[in-house]
């Protein structure tokens, strides 16, 4: 029988599972404070990462530690005042970093990675969004022989058992993929089967618009307003309130401004992030979206210009932006491309919602009828949306998951 059905959160996550549900004949609301897109998947490095099949350990390495502890690099950065509130969740981090503990997180991460390409692809096809996807991968370039031999050994394990695909590019033909570079790198592995995304704003409304073209409806209001209406649920929009048999929570980063208040408070933190855009000089092009290893910042080409991402900051959520990381990476991406002047008078910060086991949140909400987690896909929700939003729609609907959703569930915390 059609539910109604409150999706809160209009970011990747949310539009992919409110089209979903939409799809399956749902009456479907979607509640975002802002239009859809405009929060962390505005900006990120704009990769579907099919490659993407091992998450982001913590460090273990002493020295690795140590040079991030220093607060002077450009790929972490830190808050004095936000360690305390983040001690519990990063000591946890650290301790499911452990590599037998990591091994079987990254098996079941990978469950969702290896579906990323062919669930977009459901969604884009014969729609405005396919002009969007761009398959042309993505570069990662190595300064030295050691560090460039040990990552191909690791690309070659990640296509034996998940069927990654790489080309190893040496100095000269990465100087012939990408011919405007300014520095010589020793190698590099061209990721073939990741899909760069010119606008990923613009991929996130292609899909709203098919969910509202489809019937689905959204509205602007408060998700902190969540509350239990009778046997469903109930949330405060520019529309007054609305009230739905189901909700699923989809929020990203700020899902535990609703959890907290329904008694539920899992290892989760936030990573923030930044971009700003630059045009090139001249004639100068880059082909596709690069990664140098030593310098730890990302490049990729964008419809707004060539967009230089930072890595993760930590700080707390309402705190003001400090680019910090940015004004670091700028002043070495320009000894790698001949950038021109910034796109944005400002540069766009958003923040990644991270669990202590770096597997998203996704399932039923413990103790709660009719509730739904959607969240906690740090660096890839954008990658992970439409993933997502099918399997929370089999499991709403008492299918078996196209996925096992067991190593994803709400109350393993």
């Amino acid at each position: 029988m059609p539910k109604t059905v409150i999706v809160l959160g209009a970011g990747m996550v949310g539009v992919s599972v409110a089209l979903h549900l939409r799809r399956r004949g749902h009456d479907v609301l979607l509640v975002d404070r802002q239009q859809p897109g405009e929060g962390a998947s505005f900006g990120n490095g704009g990769l579907i990462q099919r490659e993407a099949v091992h998450p982001h350990p913590f460090p273990r390495d002493t020295s690795e530690i140590l040079r991030i502890a220093r607060n002077k690099s450009i790929d972490a950065y830190y808050h004095w005042n936000a360690l305390p509130a983040l001690t519990t969740p990063l000591l946890r981090y650290w301790w499911n970093s452990e590599p037998h503990r990591y091994a079987k997180i990254a098996e079941a991460y990978a469950k969702l990675i290896e579906t990323c390409l062919d669930e977009h692809y459901a969604f884009a096809r014969g729609t405005d969004a396919m002009p969007l996807l761009r398959p042309i991968g993505w570069i990662r370039m190595f300064s030295d022989e050691k560090t460039l031999a040990a990552a191909v050994a690791k690309a070659e394990e990640g296509h034996r058992t998940h069927g990654v695909n790489f080309k190893v590019l040496d100095s000269q033909a990465l100087a012939a993929a990408e011919p405007h570079l300014l520095k010589t790198r020793h190698g590099a592995i061209h990721w073939t089967d990741p899909v760069s995304v010119s606008d990923p704003h613009g991929l996130v409304m292609a899909y709203a618009r098919l969910f509202l073209e489809e019937g689905g409806r959204f509205v602007t209001g408060d998700a902190a307003s969540l509350v239990r209406s009778g046997a469903g649920w109930q949330v405060q929009t520019a529309d007054g309130p609305a009230e739905a048999e189901q909700a699923v929570i989809a929020l990203g980063a700020f899902a535990d401004k609703v959890t907290k208040p329904l008694g539920y408070a899992p290892a989760t933190f936030g990573k923030r992030g930044y971009h700003r855009h630059f045009h090139m000089q001249g004639n100068a092009v880059l082909n596709r979206p690069i990664l140098d290893t030593e310098s730890a910042f990302l490049l990729a080409p964008m419809r707004a210009g060539v967009r230089l991402t930072t890595g993760a900051e930590f700080a707390g959520v309402d705190e003001p932006p400090t680019p910090v990381q940015l004004a670091r990476a700028e002043p070495v991406a320009r000894t790698l491309l001949p950038l021109g002047e910034p796109v944005e008078r400002e540069p766009w910060m958003g923040v990644r919602p991270c669990t202590a086991d770096m597997l998203p949140i996704i399932g039923k909400f413990p103790g709660q009828q009719g509730l739904w987690c959607a969240f906690g896909h740090a660096h890839q929700g954008f990658t992970l949306g439409p993933t997502t939003g099918r399997l929370i729609a089999e499991m709403m609907d008492g299918e078996t998951p196209f996925i096992d959703p067991e190593p994803y569930r709400a109350d393993r915390f």
